[in-house]
């Protein structure tokens, strides 16, 4: 959504975009460029398919627009979590 809604207000002739996601538990020592050293965490690889006459330098630009997605923030960014009883 985040994409569409940049490239529809750049004026570009995007006319659909598809997101798949797969999610996986992987060990912690078989990423390198993980912070956590934890035994299992969590791993997202995200496909991103654009559909429309766009440029390379258009279909850059919405690569760097999806990670400023909501979702990818928050999923992205450390997260506390309380939880009390209703």
């Amino acid at each position: 959504m985040t994409i569409a809604l940049y490239a529809r207000r750049k004026g570009w002739s995007l006319t659909g975009v598809v997101v798949r996601l797969r999610h996986s538990r992987v060990h912690a020592d078989d990423c390198v460029e993980c912070e956590t050293k934890q035994v299992l965490l969590d791993r997202i690889e995200r496909e991103i398919d654009l559909d429309g006459e766009l440029t390379e330098e258009q279909r850059t630009k919405a690569l760097e627009i999806a990670d400023k997605c909501p979702v990818h923030r928050t999923l992205t960014s450390e997260i506390d979590i309380r939880t009390r009883l209703a």
